[in-house]
């Protein structure tokens, strides 16, 4: 009788643990399954994003697919297409509309962009008899930088640069498949603005084209400071937290200087631009980088407007109040109330908000002695305000004692 009994409970121990384990085994059955499908469909989306936004491929057979037609040509054309030593490399694209790729040609690392969208093409450009494409050209061009520009004084000097740009295999001579790709080229603000600031050495250089696919030359160190987190982080992370953090990931501080005074200098430049007066709408940090030099290179050219463009279109916005009159992301008029329409007259001056960028990443391991008289310029920078295109007095004053003051700090650095 005893030993039947503990037989039996045994027996139902057994089953017991045998039913344990069933129900354990269908738990990680269902977990495993569970994991694989969350997984799948994570690289499902992953997947369809990339092939929504990183097209590359087939940007490049459509190019070279209009190179070997002769509707379009450039000096990138024959090592994109048939020497095969133009190669796209790593995805950037943020836009579908918009292709960024890292790539490299022969011995130089660049970025590669291109906006494959169709454009009309100009009827004049496509009618065009060959001796007659460059006059017809030149007229275009002309006119089209006098509608970005505004009227300009030396708007013939530039053409000129832009048609020596369209003479990609340096024939003396601007095809009719050059100059669709370069009308092309122009048609992207960036490409035209970036040309624009070449001069001076604030954006990074043009290496070639093909179509409207263009290559600059790469540079090595961006954002300005800090680091670009991943986008499930970016939201997480407070603002405040961010910012302290961004300050850690920084050059030395006579290398930030001199990274510093390129900033001022490019705000100097576009102030008394060659071509005009520009503003700069957006300072983010991930709009600049930085050469091997610590020069600073302005990465990102959508940030920068032509004033005259700002003015037409802040005048031709409605609002009922300021808030409604913002351009990208700094560049601010004020609302007639009584009107209800934008006003044209920028703020504040691209001076105040290149001093607002940097006032954290300077003062930030300045040398003791120089902090406070850095400090206090830098707030007066700040505080600055009116229309950038009618530098005054008090700009042209803080501009000068800025750089003098940065100067004499770095000026016997090797850096310099």
């Amino acid at each position: 009788g005893f030993f039947d009994i503990m037989r039996l409970h045994g027996l139902a121990e057994t089953h017991t643990d045998e039913a344990r384990v069933s129900f354990v085994r269908v738990k990680y059955l269902f977990l495993t399954w569970l994991t694989v499908l969350v997984g799948s469909w994570v690289l499902y989306v992953q997947y369809s994003a990339y092939t929504e936004l990183c097209r590359g491929h087939e940007c490049r057979n459509a190019i070279c697919d209009n190179y070997r037609k002769g509707i379009i040509d450039g000096s990138a054309c024959s090592s994109l297409c048939d020497k095969d030593t133009l190669y796209m490399s790593r995805c950037l694209s943020t836009l579908p509309n918009n292709q960024v790729y890292t790539g490299s040609w022969g011995d130089h690392d660049g970025i590669l962009g291109e906006e494959p969208e169709p454009r009309r093409e100009s009827p004049r450009v496509r009618q065009a008899h060959q001796r007659h494409i460059v006059e017809k050209f030149r007229e275009m061009v002309f006119n089209h930088l006098k509608s970005k520009l505004g009227e300009q004084a030396n708007l013939a000097g530039l053409v000129g640069q832009i048609l020596s740009v369209a003479d990609g295999n340096k024939d003396g001579r601007v095809s009719l498949p050059e100059a669709r790709s370069t009308w092309a080229l122009l048609q992207m603000d960036e490409v035209l603005l970036g040309l624009l600031l070449q001069d001076r050495g604030h954006t990074p250089r043009l290496l070639g084209y093909c179509g409207d696919l263009y290559m600059t030359e790469r540079v090595p160190y961006g954002p300005l400071y800090g680091l670009s987190l991943p986008w499930p982080l970016a939201g997480w992370v407070p603002s405040g937290v961010q910012r302290t953090v961004d300050q850690w990931f920084t050059p030395s501080w006579p290398r930030k200087a001199k990274i510093s005074m390129g900033l001022l200098e490019l705000v100097e430049d576009v102030f008394h631009g060659t071509y005009g007066s520009f503003l700069i709408c957006d300072f983010a940090a991930a709009h600049f980088g930085y050469t091997d030099r610590h020069e600073l290179r302005l990465t990102n050219a959508r940030a920068v407007v032509p004033e005259a463009a700002f003015r037409r279109a802040m005048r031709a916005r409605t609002c009922e109040a300021d808030g409604d009159c913002v351009y990208g992301v700094d560049c601010h008029t004020s609302c007639d109330v009584a009107e209800k329409r934008c006003r044209g007259e920028p703020l504040r001056p691209n001076l105040a908000k290149a001093c607002g960028t940097l006032k954290d990443y300077l003062l930030r391991g300045a040398p003791s002695g120089l902090r406070e008289e850095l400090e206090r310029q830098l707030y007066a920078c700040m505080a600055l305000r009116g229309n950038a295109g009618q530098m005054n007095m008090e700009h042209s004053l803080i501009l000068n004692n800025l750089k003098a003051l940065l100067w004499r700090q770095i000026s016997h650095t090797k850096d310099s």
